[in-house]
């Protein structure tokens, strides 16, 4: 996501820097596919910077909001709650708050993926032009956009665990074919589940955002605690590019865990 949102400012003709210093491979050459410049490390990035964004896997936000001291305006765009967002504001650098709603913005995507955007900056970041992003501003309050991303979140997230649950639990009483057959239409597709699955080890921690979100309105935050344990027992053998485009339920059920 973050080399694909890099490359939507890219193309709106900014110069946009990086770092994979600590990162996978897999990082790294989504990168370079998207044609970032790659700096040494953190501090190279906010050296050379007048905006950076923080797009990284939401257990790291914390610390990597921390590295960023430095910043001259930070764009906290991790899937966290707003207390997080709050917490990372008392960090030091000024903070704008954004949360991203869809899949990896590209140049051919009929429906471009959303930014939203809040804090008493956010309009001077929806200015920056970024061709491939539908960049919205919610208001002046820092936690307005991370309250969309764990309001959507829980229910695209939290459909595909319960989709996944479900059906492995048909699986092990032999009903997988009925199961199927009586939810029909109303089920994520098999590659829906399996994309999910590729990356349920960065969904662990999103879902307990979430359950903090929901705890702090005052409902039950058992609910996605107990959405994270789904996803903490999820697995997919590779990464999201591996995901056939025709997978079908058996390959999908035989892959998941």
């Amino acid at each position: 996501m973050g080399s694909a949102v890099g490359a939507a400012y890219l193309a709106g003709g900014a110069r946009v820097v990086t770092t994979v210093a600590g990162r996978s491979p897999r990082t790294s050459r989504l990168a370079q596919q998207a044609g970032l410049e790659v700096l040494d490390d953190v501090a190279a990035v906010v050296a050379a910077s007048d905006l950076v964004l923080s797009v990284v896997p939401p257990g790291q936000a914390r610390p990597t909001a921390q590295a960023l001291t430095g910043a001259r305006l930070l764009v906290e765009a991790n899937a966290v709650s707003p207390g997080t967002v709050q917490e990372i504001a008392s960090y030091g650098p000024e903070v704008v708050d954004a949360s991203i709603s869809g899949g990896p913005p590209g140049p051919d995507d009929p429906s471009p993926t959303r930014l939203y955007l809040s804090g008493p900056r956010a309009q001077e970041v929806a200015d920056v032009p970024a061709p491939w992003l539908d960049v919205r501003v919610l208001g002046p309050e820092l936690g307005t956009a991370s309250a969309v991303k764990m309001c959507t979140a829980s229910y695209y997230k939290g459909r595909a665990a319960l989709a996944a649950q479900a059906l492995l639990t048909a699986r092990a009483h032999g009903v997988t074919d009925v199961v199927l057959d009586d939810l029909g239409e109303l089920l994520p597709g098999p590659r829906s589940i399996a994309l999910s699955a590729s990356k349920a080890w960065r969904f662990v921690d999103e879902m307990r955002e979430i359950a903090a979100t929901q705890g702090a309105a005052g409902l039950p935050p058992e609910l996605f605690a107990g959405v994270a344990a789904a996803y903490a027992a999820l697995s997919w053998p590779g990464s999201p590019e591996d995901v056939p485009v025709d997978v079908d339920w058996d390959v999908v059920l035989d892959g998941l865990g």
